[in-house]
């Protein structure tokens, strides 16, 4: 069995974060593990508390896991302090990681803020370029760029640039969009869509955490980066479409679909 560790905060609401993680790598017949860098108080409507896992912890963690059972890909998500990305960097580099995605998560689907400002420049610096491929949203991609994204060039601008800096792959998704859920690849020089239509429901809590796993997943289980974003895409708009309605604010999917 193919086996991915998630490196990412916990969502008690079961929606995003570590428990979206695993259900997604469940779905797709892959062994999940997990370090914890933060607990969240958190639901659909909004996170009321965060509490970080001390560096220190989170390298025990990690550790544990990978000096025991070898991790065919890794994903990255929530990571809130600069120092817990030295850490992951570190670890990263020592176990060896060439499946690396990573989902730099800055604000939560809510619209609260789950990183200090540092943080994001110290993951860019440390982790992008040692990526397979790194996921920002249209938000995202216009924090780490200065660069506002309005169109469908704009977006392939923001992946080129952040792929020609850091040398990585780079999926700028386009689930912000209004018009559309297209994502565009920039792998090597090269731009690839990733045509979707968007669905027509507001229960999206999780998705960035859902897709940046689907992808961890299937690259696990040997599929090439542009074929593990396909596949990743695909289940992702299958999880989306099921129309699972929980909680007041935006939901979460269905991340047991086929």
């Amino acid at each position: 069995m193919k086996v991915v560790l998630s490196i990412a905060g916990s969502d008690s609401s079961g929606g995003a974060g570590i428990q979206a993680d695993l259900k997604t790598m469940c779905a797709h017949g892959v062994f999940g593990m997990t370090a914890i860098t933060a607990l969240t108080a958190q639901n659909t409507t909004g996170v009321t508390g965060i509490v970080e896992s001390a560096p220190e912890f989170l390298d025990a963690q990690i550790k544990a896991c990978l000096s025991d059972i070898p991790a065919d890909a890794v994903k990255i998500g929530m990571l809130p302090s600069a120092e817990q990305v030295q850490v992951v960097a570190e670890n990263i580099k020592e176990f060896g990681i060439n499946n690396l995605v990573v989902d730099p998560v800055m604000v939560a689907t809510s619209g609260s803020k789950l990183i200090q400002d540092s943080t994001s420049k110290t993951m860019a610096e440390l982790l992008f370029p040692i990526s397979k491929v790194i996921t920002p949203n249209i938000p995202e991609s216009e924090a780490l760029t200065g660069v506002k994204i309005s169109s469908k060039k704009d977006m392939e601008k923001a992946a080129q640039t952040l792929g020609d800096k850091y040398g990585c792959a780079v999926l700028v998704k386009g689930g912000h969009n209004v018009m559309d859920a297209c994502d565009v690849l920039y792998q090597d020089g090269k731009i690839t869509w990733f045509e979707g239509q968007r669905i027509d429901n507001p229960n999206t809590h999780g998705t960035g955490c859902t897709l940046s796993s689907a992808i961890a997943s299937n690259l696990a289980l040997g599929h090439d980066l542009q074929d593990a974003i396909a596949r990743a895409k695909d289940y992702i708009t299958k999880a989306i479409a099921y129309g699972l309605n929980l909680g007041q604010g935006s939901g979460p999917l269905c991340h047991l679909v086929s």
